[in-house]
């Protein structure tokens, strides 16, 4: 790529691309220009793009066509990645993906073999990572604030979504396992490593559309500390991890979609007492973009990225495989 920015442009109107991601882009003038905004519908398009200064683009190949755009961001539900992703690498471009990155592990191998052979960046959009919370509770566990970490828990759950909504689909969304159950096993990840294994674990499917509904999973990473996760899309709202040590627990809540004006709370609880501390706010939207714009100039990151979504589908693929009963 012989540019200073990234010429980016959005591979469907989704909501979280209105809402979040094309302003987060427009926010980073130096590392992005917005360039042009594709939909199936023309009228669609041409909203999108009046909205935030690009160009319409009617049709998902017209976009990918396109030789003054070197990324896309792509809000697709989950079953059309392995066509779009797919055909974005294909046209030697750099993809952000919303998660999941595939519907299962072979696809998620398939789509970062194609990264790899034409040198493009492919990342994942688990955006809450890049939030300072996690820095901050990173910051704690180094000093030792919870001791020794024994159990990560965590959960992310919500009540039912509108009987139309896509992520009931079992072939387009995949369920609660593709879309709720992905942040606390992501987190997972992040503080216990990339070895941490689901070991046990149920869903339970809609009879209608087959797409699972809620769930839960055992982890651990094989030096006895264990991990337990659970979501859902008929659940009571929870939003949180907790990490659990031999001299404290550490609670983090809103941990997965802290909004740019929010402070997600972070409470440490040990034998001296309660500390409580709201994390000042942040946008990891732009966060996320801005690890996006490293990993297409830096070949050693855009490796990390594709070795995280590879470990995600994994474990992912494992915890429906165990669920049903496919690996005893």
């Amino acid at each position: 790529m012989q540019h200073d920015k990234v010429r980016i442009g959005i591979l469907g109107c989704a909501k979280i691309a209105r809402r979040s991601m094309a302003p987060a882009i427009l926010q980073l003038p130096d590392r992005f220009e917005l360039v042009a905004a594709a939909s199936r519908d023309a009228a669609k398009a041409s909203a999108f793009a009046g909205e935030f200064g690009c160009q319409p683009v009617t049709g998902y190949a017209e976009l990918l066509a396109r030789d003054d755009i070197d990324a896309l961001y792509v809000p697709l539900p989950t079953g059309l990645h392995l066509e779009w992703v797919g055909r974005a690498l294909a046209a030697g471009k750099h993809v952000y993906v919303e998660k999941s990155f595939a519907a299962n592990h072979a696809q998620a191998e398939q789509l970062v073999a194609a990264a790899r052979a034409q040198q493009c960046a492919a990342m994942e959009g688990y955006m809450f990572l890049h939030h300072r919370q996690q820095q901050v509770v990173a910051e704690w566990l180094q000093a030792g604030a919870v001791g020794e970490l024994r159990h990560f828990h965590g959960s992310f759950g919500f009540p039912p979504l509108p009987a139309d909504d896509f992520r009931y689909d079992a072939v387009l969304g995949g369920g609660a396992l593709l879309d709720a159950a992905g942040y606390p096993l992501r987190a997972a990840h992040l503080f216990l490593g990339p070895d941490v294994a689901v070991r046990a674990a149920t869903l339970r499917p809609l009879p209608a559309q087959g797409a699972s509904i809620w769930g839960s999973a055992f982890l651990s990473d094989g030096a006895g500390v264990g991990a337990s996760i659970a979501f859902g899309f008929d659940n009571f709202y929870q939003c949180r991890f907790e990490l659990w040590g031999s001299r404290g627990k550490l609670v983090a809540e809103r941990a997965y979609t802290a909004g740019p004006g929010f402070s997600p709370r972070l409470t440490l609880e040990t034998a001296d007492g309660l500390r409580e501390q709201l994390v000042a706010p942040d946008n990891h939207f732009v966060a996320a973009l801005s690890a996006f714009a490293d990993a297409v100039a830096d070949p050693a990151v855009r490796e990390s990225q594709y070795r995280q979504i590879l470990a995600q589908s994994r474990a992912l693929q494992r915890l429906q495989d165990l669920a049903a009963g496919g690996d005893q």
